[in-house]
């Protein structure tokens, strides 16, 4: 409940247009319930007893009072319609906006536990299903219980005893709707559940329909939808039936009440204790009593399914990020001279705690170096180069740049001189340009250009058919691999960042093109610092310092030379990669044999 009760505030800004909303409202209500009231008139003052006996100046006066009744509630209807329409519709856009920022302000960690899938349905259905439930109240599921109300009270001003008669019948009606509602609403839950369950599968399988493709597994993987397709239609249908049994239910209650008043009420008529005209009021307003509780059926489901998803919107508005802001931040010193160090470092996942991934992780970046970390799958190279821009937080120790805790910084600062090249190229729909600017929007196109040579971009940008106006389609399906992780890095060069963390990003390119890469960053920036993580032995032969990672743990760092010297894990990768060269050959040697 505390979730649903945090989006409450997504209504203050439209508070004013919810109260006329209401108001106007309440105003067609009244209007509604004086109808019969003047039919009642009608029959008793205007037409009488019989013919001759009525009075035609009544019949019109009410007949024209509810001509212009009907006017007015046209006019107010309409107005509740639009405003109620304005505050769902505004509703339903802030919720997206702050449900997107909110998930962009999410430490790895939270987006870890968080499937794409999930997400996508909070964003999207989730985020309707409450603007449903805003309109609905503001107009229909305010209108019901308010009429039903007013229908009541005229019901027993107009005869109490027939209203005591009424009395046990609309009890068992309501019970029926509380039955309804109590039954459908976890059964709306699991409907929701599985909607999460075939999204993820959905989201998946178009994401990845080209290894579908390339393995054959499209009958599988269509099986596996049909599995979450199935469950979610058949519970979806399940609520339906329910919600459709209740009509029939109703429809007899109605009938039943139609009855007893006919039948009461006929006879209070005949003895004379009550007037056709107030039978006919009475019938009415039973009619208006009933039909707003049939309506309120129609929308329990409504409303039990915007609950559920305010309830999931909630639970993503209300998730704390793991990495916490300071609450004093620390000014970096200046000038920044960019020295990494890690002082006993250990991580867990939060999820994971008794698995440690880094443990008692301790070397530091001098300024202007160059440090490569090697080890094979799993070993927690990319792990250890996400603590430093702190997309994780350590579970103990610390790491420093130039002497001052990154827990420590403004997150912006910190981010402001780092540059970091993922594991997973990411590009996004726009031109080549766009995206080589994307970090720095107003960069010049000598800029531009000059990130892009060093990137070994340049060549293949100029032979694409609009050069650097070519369109990249989603997630760069035009681009190869290798091109993908040229303009990634050109991104992150434009920058010019005093710490450069390359996570294995040049995997899909070749070596000659590397060696060229690590040339021109080099001769770009002199004094950055790079952590570069490679699976390539060929990437860290220059690099100034090699850590060799294994099970979490730094089983060997220094130089390639001496780690060709002195580690074993350290020779076995170089001769199983490059062929096993003797260990008195020259690193330049060696790097002509990489390449």
């Amino acid at each position: 409940m505390s979730h649903i009760y945090a989006l409450r505030h997504f209504l203050k800004p439209y508070r004013l247009l919810a109260i006329l909303s209401l108001l106007c409202l309440l105003v067609l209500v009244g209007l509604d319930l004086a109808i019969p009231r003047l039919i009642e008139r009608i029959i008793d003052e205007g037409i009488g007893q019989g013919i001759g006996q009525g009075n035609q100046s009544v019949v019109l006066t009410t007949g024209v009072a509810m001509l212009g009744i009907s006017a007015l509630s046209v006019l107010f209807s309409l107005a509740n319609n639009r405003m109620s329409i304005l505050v769902g519709e505004g509703v339903a856009r802030d919720i997206r906006e702050t449900l997107f920022t909110k998930i962009q302000s999410l430490s790895y960690g939270n987006l870890d536990e968080l499937r794409t899938g999930e997400l996508l349905v909070r964003l999207t259905s989730d985020t309707t299903a409450f603007q449903r439930l805003t309109q609905v109240t503001l107009r229909i599921g305010t209108r019901a219980p308010i009429t039903m109300i007013g229908s009541l009270i005229l019901m027993i001003v107009t005869s109490r005893n027939l209203a005591l008669t009424m009395l046990p019948m609309l009890i068992v009606t309501s019970a029926l709707i509380v039955v309804f509602v109590v039954k459908t609403e976890p059964l709306v839950r699991v409907v929701q559940a599985r909607l999460d369950a075939l999204n993820n599968v959905l989201q998946e399988n178009v994401a990845g329909v080209r290894l579908v493709k390339a393995f054959v597994r499209s009958a599988q993987q269509t099986s596996r939808f049909d599995r979450s397709n199935v469950n979610y239609a058949d519970t979806a249908a399940h609520v339906m039936r329910i919600s459709s049994s209740m009509g029939p239910l109703l429809t007899i209650c109605v009938n039943v009440g139609m009855v007893l008043v006919i039948w009461v009420g006929g006879g209070s008529a005949a003895r004379g204790e009550m007037s056709v005209g107030q039978v006919v009021a009475f019938t009415n307003y039973l009619l208006t009593t009933m039909s707003p509780l049939i309506m309120m059926t129609m929308l329990a489901q409504m409303w039990a399914n915007g609950m559920a998803s305010a309830q999931r919107v909630g639970v993503v508005l209300n998730l704390a990020a793991e990495v916490q802001p300071p609450s004093q931040p620390t000014s970096l010193p200046q000038p920044l001279r960019g020295r990494i160090a890690f002082e006993h470092v250990s991580f867990h996942y939060h999820s994971q705690p008794d698995e440690l991934v880094l443990d008692d992780i301790s070397f530091v970046a001098e300024p202007g170096s160059t440090v490569a970390i090697l080890g094979s799958t799993g070993a927690g190279k990319s792990t250890l180069v996400n603590l430093i821009p702190r997309f994780y937080d350590v579970t103990a120790g610390r790491v420093t740049l130039d002497d001052v805790d990154v827990r420590e910084l403004a997150h912006e600062d910190l981010l402001g001189c780092i540059a970091i090249v993922p594991q997973e190229t990411i590009l996004f729909s726009g031109s080549v340009r766009d995206n080589i600017r994307y970090g720095v929007p107003d960069a010049s196109e000598e800029e531009v250009l000059a990130a892009a040579r060093a990137a070994q971009a340049y060549d293949f940008v100029v032979k694409l058919p609009a050069g650097f106006d070519t369109r990249i389609e989603e997630r760069g399906v035009n681009l190869s691999g290798g091109q993908k992780q040229r303009l990634a890095i050109a991104r992150a060069l434009l920058s010019k960042p005093q710490v450069l963390i390359l996570d294995d990003s040049t995997s899909a390119v070749d070596v000659d093109t590397e060696t060229r890469i690590q040339a021109a960053l080099a001769q770009m920036h002199g004094a950055q610092t790079r952590i570069i993580v490679a699976q390539r032995i060929s990437t860290v032969l220059h690099a100034d310092k090699i850590l060799v990672l294994d099970l979490g743990c730094i089983a060997a760092s220094g130089t390639h030379a001496e780690l060709l010297r002195d580690s074993a894990i350290y020779r076995e990768i170089y001769d199983t990669q490059l062929g096993g060269a003797p260990s008195d050959v020259s690193i330049e040697a060696m790097t002509e044999v990489a390449v």
